[in-house]
Parts: structure tokens; sequence; C-alpha cells
């Protein structure tokens, strides 16, 4: 078996919701479904390096402080590091049309109608989400 594929992924959260990207239907890794932005960690680079690069270049921001937190996928061919953002420079955009046709805001409340990319993590990104509100004095 080949060794799991590196990730380094990003929950962004701003005002009690959660930043995901959609993925493009023409994807040939989990096409068509709601994801944290991010990527491959490249050879040798740290995976905080890496959700750095990545969010610079998938949305054009430069993030601050990524705090590790858990992320539950259960697909054994991915060894994914994530990350709670709650602080960059720029406002989000898609700087990647070629692997996303979308991204948006999501509240706690509106994660059960979305197809994500890794349903086992839908409890986790709602509990980073709420662990954001409660470190930054918003309601929860």
């Amino acid at each position: 078996m080949p060794a799991p594929i590196p990730l380094a992924l990003a929950l962004l959260v701003r005002d009690g919701a959660a930043l995901l990207v959609h993925r493009s239907p023409s994807r040939q890794a989990y096409p068509d479904c709601w994801d944290l932005a991010g990527g491959h960690v490249e050879a040798d680079e740290p995976p905080g390096d890496a959700v750095r690069r990545e969010c610079f270049e998938e949305l054009g921001i430069r993030i601050h402080e990524p705090l590790p937190m858990t992320l539950t996928v259960t697909d054994p061919s991915l060894d994914v590091h994530a990350f709670l953002v709650t602080r960059w420079d720029g406002e989000p955009l898609n700087a990647a049309p070629e692997e996303h046709d979308d991204l948006g805001w999501f509240r706690p409340d509106q994660l059960a109608g979305l197809t994500l990319a890794h349903p086992s993590s839908r409890q986790d990104i709602h509990l980073a989400i709420r662990s954001a509100q409660r470190e930054d004095g918003s309601d929860a």
C-alpha cells in the first residue's frame, strides 16, 4: 500500500461561520462537494507552512497563527493536517477556479445540508466553529 498523501487544510472561521470551498465537478478526487481550503504538503514542507501557502494560492489571503485541530477523515489514503484559522490578511476569494467553482460561509446549523468531502468531519467543523466563537467572545 502506498504511503498516505499528506494534506494541509484550513478551516477559516469568522463571525460564527466557516469558509468552505466547493470542489469542481471535474475534479478527479472528491468532485462536486464542499471541503476545507488547502491541499498537498510538499516534500520536506512542514504542514503549517503548507497551509499558509495553500491559503494564499487558493484564497489569496495570508493567514496568521493556524492552530492544529482535529478533523476526522476516514480515507486511509490521506494524512490530513487540519488547522483552525481566525485571523488573516485580505478577503478570501476563489483564486483557484480550476479547483473550486464556489466558496461560501456556513453557520453550524447549515452544515447538515451540505455534501462534504469528508462527512465524518462534520462534527469536528461544528466544534471548531463553536470554539472560535468562545475565543473571540461571540455568542455560541
